[in-house]
């Protein structure tokens, strides 16, 4: 058992792997938070609680003989939020907008019950995290039969804790959301920094970290989509917290849509944490006796910093949330055509370009954009998903069959949420487009969404896929998804129901997911938007990994993989070894250190094979069989960061094993200095007493040795340089 309810204090423990989540049902009915971090005894903790209140203080309604009583305190205002709710005196970042038919927009949500169930149940329609026993606490309001349930779960081995909200209708007359956030969350005092994760297109997942303060942080977006402009993660790092020490709390939502993250400094000094659904352009009616269900939102506490907080998600993730099919089993090692071509191809140079890597080790082809339709650049062909035979004659069954003789798998390029307006499908359809009428729609890349909330415009899609699917054969998909929504306006629906169009559209695409990803079990899916505009966890929920970025460069990979892995496993990120110079940034970089940066994650290459010299492709085969040899530290091992690049010159990555037997240390250097000062590079998460053979150095280390000391890195000479270290214990 995971989850234990002490009925005289009506206080719930949630114990996980050295963790403890404790809140209780207080004097008044309210869910009142407690504490969250290293495990503790099941002792009474209602003796910590604030006492006393200001003047001012707004009095929980009918409780007056509350304030008349030394030593309480009396206004929802001051109680640590499991769920905070407006228009009862709490000034707080609500939780809930509520109105019904006769305006009023005041709830007061307070216990009703609980149960605890075996395993925990999906969203409904949305992904989330499988499995764990799960606390459903009951609250109502009793003047309206509004009600919420909160979902609970904890996972004894990681000790995350995964929290939602189910908002209920019990009345007899429809009633409006204007917000439906996931959680509330309560932290003591305000000693904080706040960290995100911001970015744009081929930059994604910077590091930000700035002071709590009085007042909101939020980190949001608006375009129906997680976006790259900011990652949906928020994390509360005390002052002193560093990369391996310090508390640290993160929360991760598992939703792809518009969404909101807050940190709400409060004047009693405590910090209030929620969020989920972007309350902004969001309204959603609920009949008599629906239910709205939320996205899910992971949080994860550590003592042992930002680097034991990643851990804690990456574990939870890969055990619970990522298909389970493939989180473990070795990767695709792909070649991609697309740097390597764009759209300027036939069958005959897409064959070349799988014949050129035959021997290498490569064991996937991905024909990328150009394929179908009348589709020779981005102008046109969107939304037709047949293939383009006046390009690839015979179509794809001459390339599959060169491709499969290889000894390889074929994977295909999807971009099925799309439409070009030079397309059949919008010639017969336009109003499958997102769009408003009498005004002229916003194009991004020559293109168009199509509109996901509606079911035929999903069926179209579902058949259109599926049927190029089933007719080849076709072992990974690339999903893509370059755009985002402008006009937020579906034809035929509701105009008072227009603003619920970003989370349908989030359902809508959820659905579309399981219907081609479902239908198609044994085919490997990779998702990608742009890059890594859609990177999050409720992508991963249908595609085992997602490509990172755009941006194949491996000085700018280290920012954009440091800062992925705060909250996504190695094993998710697509990386590629590119041409150079770089598409992207111009720059040049040596073959060794695009590989070394790329096999950090899912590795792959994207470049014209049928250019490589006979040394190139001997490079390749080796670099790939040194991949395959430690690709269970990427799938599985555990991470930690041992240099920053947000920081200082250098990047490091250390993968363990789980048992600690082997590992690997990427060290890059990104500008060389002559006579430079000396720089020591510390390993991590070894056994102190276990003894380490490091073959590079043909040296034995104890593992604390490794750990204190560290080791004078070989750098080849010149900028944007790697070196790798390799550690296999000795009679351990």
């Amino acid at each position: 058992m995971a989850i234990f309810f002490q009925e005289e204090q009506k206080t719930f423990y949630l114990e996980g792997k050295d963790v403890t989540y404790a809140f209780f049902i207080n004097e008044v009915g309210y869910a009142e938070h407690l504490y969250y971090g290293k495990k503790i005894g099941r002792d009474d903790l209602t003796c910590i609680r604030k006492s006393g209140g200001g003047s001012g203080t707004s009095i929980i309604p009918g409780r007056m003989e509350m304030w008349l009583q030394p030593g309480f305190y009396a206004s929802y205002h001051d109680f640590p939020s499991e769920l905070s709710f407006f228009g009862t005196g709490d000034y707080r970042e609500p939780a809930v907008g509520y109105q019904d038919k006769t305006g009023s927009r005041v709830v007061e949500l307070l216990y009703d019950g609980h149960e605890i169930l075996a395993e925990k149940p999906l969203p409904a329609g949305m992904p989330g995290m499988r499995g764990g026993e799960t606390l459903v606490l009951h609250l109502k309001d009793s003047i309206t039969a509004f009600a919420c349930d909160l979902y609970y779960t904890i996972y004894e081995e990681t000790g995350v804790v995964v929290r939602r909200a189910v908002y209920r209708n019990l009345s007899t007359d429809a009633v409006r959301l204007n917000r439906a956030y996931s959680f509330t969350f309560t932290l003591p005092d305000m000693d904080y920094d706040v960290l995100s994760l911001p970015g744009a297109w081929a930059r994604e997942r910077a590091i930000e970290r700035i002071p709590m303060h009085h007042g909101v942080v939020s980190v949001d977006s608006k375009r129906t989509s997680s976006s790259a402009t900011m990652n949906p993660f928020l994390a509360l790092a005390r002052k002193n917290a560093g990369e391996e020490t310090g508390d640290v709390y993160g929360f991760s939502l598992i939703y792809s849509s518009s969404y909101v993250l807050k940190a709400e400094g409060v004047n009693g000094g405590t910090t209030l944490v929620t969020g989920g659904i972007q309350d902004f352009d969001f309204s959603w009616t609920l009949e008599p006796g629906e239910g709205f269900d939320t996205p899910e939102v992971v949080l994860a506490y550590s003592d042992r910093g930002l680097g034991g907080m990643s851990r804690s998600f990456h574990d939870a993730y890969r055990d619970h949330l990522i298909n389970p099919r493939y989180v473990k089993k070795p990767r695709p090692v792909v070649i991609n055509n697309w740097e390597g071509t764009y759209f300027n191809f036939d069958a005959e140079k897409l064959m070349s370009i799988a014949k050129a890597v035959e021997g290498t080790g490569i064991d996937t082809f991905v024909l990328d954009d150009g394929w179908f339709g009348k589709r020779d650049d981005d102008t046109s062909g969107l939304g037709d998903w047949v293939v383009n035979t006046k390009k690839l004659k015979g179509g794809l069954t001459d390339v599959i069959a060169c491709v499969n003789s290889l000894g390889m798998k074929f994977g295909l390029w999807f971009e099925p949420e799309m439409v070009n307006e030079d397309s059949d499908l919008f010639r017969a359809h336009p109003d499958y487009a997102i769009g408003l009428p009498n005004r002229a729609r916003c194009r991004s890349r020559y293109q168009y969404m199509l509109d996901l909330t509606r079911k035929e415009v999903r069926d179209t899609i579902v058949d259109s896929v599926n049927r190029v699917l089933h007719e080849n054969n076709i072992e990974y998909v690339k999903w893509d998804y370059n755009r985002n929504v402008t006009e937020s306006f579906s034809f035929g629906r509701d105009p008072q129901r227009q603003a619920e169009f970003a989370h349908r559209y989030a359902l809508g695409l959820y659905d579309l997911c399981e219907r081609i990803v479902n239908a198609n079990p044994n085919v490997f899916f990779e998702g990608c938007s742009s890059g890594g505009a859609r990177f999050d966890p409720a992508m991963l929920y249908y595609f085992p990994q997602i490509w990172t970025s755009d941006n194949t460069d491996a000085e700018a990979r280290t920012l954009i993989q440091y800062g992925t892995s705060m909250v996504y496993p190695l094993s998710t990120m697509s990386c590629h070894v590119s041409a150079v110079p770089n598409h992207q940034t111009g720059r040049t970089t040596s073959m060794e250190t695009r590989a070394d940066i790329a096999h950090l994650g899912a590795t792959g290459y994207e470049l014209d094979t049928t250019k490589f010299t006979t040394e190139e492709k001997v490079k390749i085969r080796e670099q790939v069989a040194q991949y395959h040899q430690m690709e269970d530290l990427v799938l599985y091992g555990d991470l930690y960061r041992t240099e920053n690049p947000f920081e200082s010159n250098y990047f490091g990555f250390m993968l363990v094993a789980k048992d600690q037997k082997k590992a690997m240390l990427t060290l890059y250097q990104r500008v060389t200095k002559c006579n430079g000062d000396l720089k020591l590079f510390k390993a991590a998460g070894l056994l102190p007493d276990t003894d380490y053979f490091v073959p590079e150095l043909n040296r034995t280390f104890k593992g604390s040795t490794l750990m204190n000391v560290g080791l004078r890195a070989a750098f080849a000479r010149g900028d944007f340089a790697t070196v790798t270290y390799h550690f296999v214990a000795q009679n351990a």
